[in-house]
């Protein structure tokens, strides 16, 4: 049995989400207290009356500081009653990859939001941003009175409750059970990071001849790619898409792994930070380039 813990606390000023969610340097979101906060403030004022026996999806681009909010989100969502969340591998989505999973649904059930970890084009690391954004039932980003109710809680927040001896590894696919006391069942499955993703692709392209143009078989001329997705979000769907099924060689797509601190470069996908890939589509080597930003929001071709 899970043992739920009143927290005494302090509403911290500018707590105030936009519909990209709240994003703050990393050192702020490291005070005491500050990210316990505003993730009750999401439930509270994201959920509403919902909030009991919710189904949430979490992810995040794997910034820097994901791994400790991830922990915060389960210890908090289970203390409030929240059914299920639904976790990323690692705790790790692209943004589009969270919308999908909340419209599509979890095993024949609804979803009612998602907590997305990210500052999309933001730089990452102990020194970079750090974001919380909450996505409704619709998949969309939440609208200004669920932004503002979220703001409103934070203002005059006096306690939170968690789960603080609550341990769940969300670095393995699977499922995980536990008794809340006092609270009820609640549930924790950590799902691949990209197949849903992939499976909706698959909907929409005709990935037959898209291959087929790649491999030169529709023109006679193999058709050359390069794709930076700049040590974000995108780069394990680029790798799996474009490498494993697509047939885009290896070499062709760059920055796929993802990194804490993005590299140490800024993934804002534009003639600056993406010089690299602009300098090497200026050769006339490949026929279509494109930069992805750290939560695959921003594309640049």
């Amino acid at each position: 049995m899970v043992k739920v813990e009143t927290v005494s606390t302090k509403p911290f000023q500018g707590q105030k989400p936009g519909t990209s969610g709240l994003r703050k340097r990393v050192p702020e979101f490291q005070q005491e207290h500050y990210t316990e906060n505003f993730i009750q403030a999401v439930l509270d004022g994201g959920l509403g009356s919902k909030k009991k026996g919710a189904v949430l999806v979490v992810g995040g681009d794997g910034r820097f500081l994901s791994m400790e909010a991830v922990n915060v989100i389960i210890k908090i969502a289970a203390a409030n009653g929240v059914g299920r969340l639904i976790i990323g591998q690692n705790g790790f989505l692209s943004t589009p990859a969270v919308s999908n999973l909340i419209r599509k649904g979890f095993e024949g059930k609804k979803i009612d939001g998602g907590i997305i970890l990210t500052a999309s084009h933001n730089p990452g690391g102990p020194k970079g941003d750090f974001g919380i954004k909450f996505n409704c039932e619709n998949g969309g980003p939440a609208p200004d009175a669920v932004t503002n109710a979220i703001y409103e809680i934070t203002t005059k927040m006096s306690t939170y409750s968690i789960c603080p001896d609550l341990q769940c590894d969300f670095t393995k696919t699977g499922r995980s059970e536990f008794d809340v006391d006092g609270v009820g069942h609640f549930t924790v499955d950590v799902i691949d990071s990209v197949k849903d993703y992939v499976e909706l692709m698959q909907k929409i392209f005709d990935f037959g001849k898209i291959k087929s143009l790649i491999s030169g078989q529709l023109t006679g001329k193999k058709f050359e790619m390069l794709i930076d997705s700049m040590h974000g979000a995108t780069g394990p769907y680029v790798s799996t898409i474009l490498c494993d099924i697509l047939g885009v060689e290896s070499r062709g797509c760059m920055r796929t792994v993802p990194k804490p601190d993005f590299g140490g470069g800024h993934p804002d996908p534009n003639l600056t930070y993406a010089k690299h890939l602009v300098e090497q589509m200026s050769k006339g080597e490949h026929d279509f380039g494109a930069a992805f930003d750290g939560d695959g929001v921003c594309n640049y071709f």
